[in-house]
């Protein structure tokens, strides 16, 4: 049985992360698999939204420290060359989902530690259950945060609370997440499933090239003086321009009715 799951029913790409009974815990298997459907997902023009997801009750409890055992036989230095590859695999995924001209969204529930809330991070919108707990956790096992988690915690919460997440470790709640601007909306647990697909569907309905560069603005933002991501907009905005989605919105805005957006 393969660690993840890739599904694509229409326009919405779901990855499921499959190991329900070690709480989706990452293995090598699950970071290859990640790393594959990224990679899939990114150029498949027909994919205007993709959802992230774990099977079972949990998001993802962090990386699976079983996986991690073996390399403490070798000396040190191979030992940090086994881990830093290891890193390095890993960080290809989340460098995609932030990179890919769709957004991504992340479903969870349960358990959302370690990797998992830097995965969940890295997403462009949370949706959680009412259940769900967090906690970045790397400091609990001596080690410091991968997978983005120290570039967009403290870009989400403030260098402050970053810290305090960071250094502490303390598990927190959903409404805490959400509160600390972690998570975009938290639902009931038997609402997930549903009100995840209405929010992937909604994105997939929509002008997916103006949110494609809506994305990277943002992205960028924080690099750019204001005067360059004025610059930056005013080329997006132009290159919004050429496209049919465009027109469809402001002829249906106009015409006082819902725009159909095609991705064109």
């Amino acid at each position: 049985m393969s660690d993840t799951i890739a599904a694509i029913e229409g326009p919405i790409a779901t990855l499921t992360l499959n190991r329900p009974g070690a709480l989706n815990a990452l293995s090598a298997d699950m970071v290859k698999g990640m790393r594959d459907f990224a990679s899939q997902v990114e150029s498949d023009p027909s994919v205007r939204c993709v959802v992230i997801q774990g099977a079972g009750d949990h998001f993802m409890a962090g990386g699976d420290l079983k996986w991690f055992l073996p390399a403490f036989d070798e000396p040190a230095e191979a030992r940090r060359r086994i881990f830093e590859d290891i890193v390095h695999e890993v960080h290809h995924s989340i460098v995609t989902f932030r990179r890919m001209r769709k957004p991504v969204v992340a479903s969870v529930k349960g358990a959302c530690a370690g990797f998992g809330l830097s995965l969940a991070m890295a997403c462009d919108l949370v949706i959680a259950a009412d259940t769900s707990n967090f906690t970045l956790a790397y400091n609990n096992i001596g080690v410091s945060p991968d997978g983005g988690g120290s570039y967009h915690l403290p870009r989400l919460v403030g260098l402050k609370t970053a810290m305090e997440i960071a250094l502490l470790g303390d598990r927190f709640d959903a409404a805490t997440a959400k509160a600390r601007g972690l998570v975009n909306f938290v639902v009931p647990v038997a609402q997930l499933d549903a009100e995840t697909a209405k929010l992937a569907g909604r994105l997939a309905a929509g002008a997916t090239h103006a949110l494609a560069n809506a994305k990277r603005l943002l992205n960028q933002s924080l690099e750019r003086s204001l005067e360059s991501q004025l610059q930056a907009e005013a080329d997006s905005f132009a290159d919004c321009s050429t496209t049919a989605d465009m027109h469809e919105g402001i002829k249906a805005f106009i015409e006082k009715r819902k725009p159909v957006f095609t991705g064109k």
